[in-house]
């Protein structure tokens, strides 16, 4: 008896939980846009990620550009090839640690019963 009611309790407030999503998804952030001049676009998760993707495959990019040119003799900058090696190293570390708390987010979602 104690299970269904708390069951029930859970389930009301999921569905109390979902109604305010959509209802804060359907509201338009008005103010926040009229701060500026040009119209902002609304923050997309995925966007961001995809930018954050992008920004750590350049750095890894340009940090392997820099380490060619020194290997090649184009370049005899060693300190800045392995300075942009290791923030491209850590770049690269924080967008897995970003990744892995959002996959456990989303285990974490998927194990709450309907």
């Amino acid at each position: 008896m104690m299970s269904n009611n708390i069951a029930t309790l859970i389930q009301a407030d999921l569905a109390s939980l979902t109604n305010a999503a959509q209802n804060l998804a359907s509201t338009a952030i008005a103010p926040a846009m009229q701060l500026g001049d040009a119209p902002q676009a609304a923050f997309s998760f995925a966007q961001s990620m995809k930018d954050a993707v992008g920004k750590v495959n350049g750095d890894d990019a340009m940090a392997a550009q820099r380490m060619a040119d020194v290997d090649s003799g184009k370049s005899e900058d060693l300190v800045g090839a392995m300075l942009a090696s290791q923030e491209a190293s850590l770049s690269f570390s924080m967008l897995m640690q970003v990744r892995n708390k959002v996959m456990g987010a989303v285990d974490e979602l998927i194990k709450l019963p309907l």
